[in-house]
């Protein structure tokens, strides 16, 4: 099963084990957090898009570490005035396990999905 979870403006697409690194979250080593912008949910021959989150879908991820990125270099340079100008950027980075994807469906989620799924086949 995997997910595409939306964190920090960007997409990530994660699996129960996945080690990533995400935009800074609030929480210290051992902590766990949730991800709630669940934009698909896909597995056992199930793909549960969002629109434009799966509702009742949610990530559980423990927060491993806070880490910062490698250095990216800014160099600003205007041609024949002698203008030069250094300077570097380091992202503040949180690396989290992905402990549980939980779709939505179940009976410990309220299983609105799985109603509505069934109310689709029965019209179909």
């Amino acid at each position: 099963m995997y997910a595409v979870v939306e964190t920090g403006g960007k997409q990530i697409r994660v699996r129960e084990g996945d080690v990533v690194e995400v935009e800074k979250c609030a929480g210290e080593a051992g902590e766990e957090i949730t991800f709630d912008r669940v934009l698909c949910v896909a597995g056992d021959g199930v793909l549960l898009p969002g629109n434009p989150t799966v509702p009742g879908a949610v990530v559980v991820a423990r927060v491993m570490a806070q880490t910062r990125g490698h250095k990216v270099i800014v160099f600003r340079y205007k041609a024949k005035v002698n203008y030069r100008r250094k300077t570097g950027h380091r992202q503040d980075l949180t690396r989290v396990r992905i402990v549980e994807i939980r779709d939505g469906r179940g009976p410990r989620d309220g299983g609105e999905v799985a109603e509505a799924e069934a109310a689709q086949s029965e019209q179909a």
